[in-house]
């Protein structure tokens, strides 16, 4: 094992952030999460397996909460109150399992896709391989994250600890991208270099139709696109849920690094999400209840599109470069070898799951080009019913969600996230490559399934709403935020 001096500098200097933000280990975490290119050390018994930086923020928090006073108590109670965790639980013995026997047990007998350092992906019989740990041990951490998230949103003053280190994830996203795009366009070249130390291949130089692909602190540009349509869902949530014209601001900057990140991964999630987020403004006006910020923001798009038709008559040519971005990216992607290359590996891997007669080749045991069909191949037929239960409590309440999350701070926390992790599986479904969703996913779980539980009691006499063992609701969210 080899540590990483580079990662452990990333690693003090997150932690000090955290520090100043009133908490170490969960805003560093947060983060951390950014960071998808630095790693802490170098596993080389595990084939050179670097484990990413959130990794050592993820069990300093499971440490935490481990040996915290009440643990086994509060472990107890979250079993008892969310059947949500039954199935996390059921999940994560069921990935164990399926890692460990699957590629033995139905060794030689399909196609899989490894990847090997230095070489790319290669397809090889089905085997025992080292993905089956490391990124099995990925899942499980993400798993384990979730029990803790729900255990310290039962504590007072978690939930806006959660919720500032969410506004830092996308922040620091955001910052990070910027910085990556500016070196590029001063000539400097890959500025966030020095903070790359995973053992994975990066592309992080590429251009694509005359652009700079943008990667920030991930590895690749359609893995930054991934996380930047998740921090956008985000921003745009939380922005109509507390009007604070600082994450609209946040979302349009978001928007525009999604524009120029050259990610055709990005613009699918993009052409997914965005429906999504008109039809809930499009309810919003229907029930009566568009907000003048919801009409500025269609003003905006209308000025936008407006100054783009004028300048446009102006000077037809000013456009060009980004029309054969989109030809490049989007219209002749189905043309390219990569698009064939990863349609490959996505009927391969729905073929895998046939010849294992749906019980899955294991967790890490191939990879495919979308999460849907690397969780259909390498969980098989349980594992994915598993997997769908957990997502469609993620997509119940979307409709009226102010009947469950009455306290409109909890609203905020709890729609973003989970608008968030959503956006990030409609990306994923497009290019992931592997069946685990990610640590966001397990934490934005957590995030909603416990803010759903929250107890309130309504006093008549004054139409507030009062949690147990809280302060009145009734104070201006703004107000509350700037304290």
């Amino acid at each position: 094992m080899d540590i990483s001096l580079g990662g452990l500098v990333v690693f003090v200097v997150l932690l000090a952030l955290g520090y100043f933000l009133q908490s170490p280990v969960i805003i560093g975490l947060f983060a951390s999460l950014t960071l998808g290119s630095t790693a802490i050390v170098i596993l080389g018994a595990l084939g050179g397996s670097s484990p990413l930086i959130y990794t050592a923020f993820a069990m300093m928090l499971l440490a935490s909460v481990a040996l915290s006073r009440g643990f086994l108590n509060d472990l107890v109670l979250t079993f008892a109150n969310y059947w949500t965790a039954w199935v996390v639980g059921a999940l994560l013995v069921y990935v164990m399992a399926g890692a460990i026997l699957f590629p033995r047990l139905f060794a030689g007998s399909t196609m899989v896709f490894v990847t090997t350092p230095g070489i790319g992906v290669r397809e090889v019989p089905l085997s025992p391989v080292s993905g089956n740990i490391a990124q099995t041990a990925y899942f499980v951490l993400g798993g384990l994250t979730f029990f803790a998230i729900a255990i310290l949103m039962k504590k007072p003053g978690c939930p806006d600890i959660i919720r500032r280190g969410f506004l830092t994830w996308a922040i620091l996203h955001t910052a990070l991208g910027l910085a990556d795009l500016a070196g590029k366009l001063a000539g400097v070249g890959d500025v966030l270099a020095p903070i790359r130390t995973a053992s994975h291949d990066f592309l992080v130089e590429d251009e694509a139709a005359g652009f700079w692909r943008i990667v920030g602190g991930r590895s690749e540009a359609s893995s930054f696109g991934i996380v930047t349509v998740a921090c956008m869902a985000f921003s745009f949530t939380y922005w109509r849920a507390t009007r604070l014209p600082q994450m609209l601001v946040l979302t349009i900057v978001l928007f525009f690094l999604l524009i120029l990140s050259t990610s055709t991964t990005a613009y699918a999630g993009f052409a997914i999400v965005a429906p999504f987020g008109a039809a809930a403004m499009m309810v919003s006006a229907l029930r009566g209840r568009i907000s003048t910020q919801d009409l500025l923001l269609v003003a905006l798009v209308w000025m936008g599109l407006a100054a783009a038709l004028c300048l446009y008559l102006y000077k037809e040519q000013i456009f060009e470069p980004l029309i054969n971005l989109f030809e490049t990216v989007v219209l002749n992607k189905g043309a390219s070898a990569s698009f064939a290359k990863r349609t490959y590996w996505n009927v391969k891997s729905l073929e895998s799951f046939f010849d294992t007669a749906g019980m899955g080749v294991g967790m890490g045991s191939s990879r495919a080009a979308s999460w849907v069909v690397a969780t259909i191949s390498q969980l098989g037929t349980i594992g994915t019913l598993l997997m769908a239960c957990l997502v469609g409590v993620l997509l119940r309440d979307m409709v009226s969600p102010k009947s469950v999350y009455p306290d409109m701070e909890t609203l905020a926390l709890a729609s973003s996230a989970r608008a968030c992790v959503l956006a990030s599986l409609a990306a994923a479904g497009v290019s992931g490559g592997s069946a685990d969703p990610g640590l966001l996913f397990f934490i934005a779980l957590a995030v909603v399934v416990a803010s759903r539980k929250r107890q309130f009691v309504r006093h008549p006499e004054s139409q507030s709403l009062r949690t147990r063992d809280s302060e009145p609701l009734d104070i201006p969210l703004r107000a509350r935020l700037r304290d």
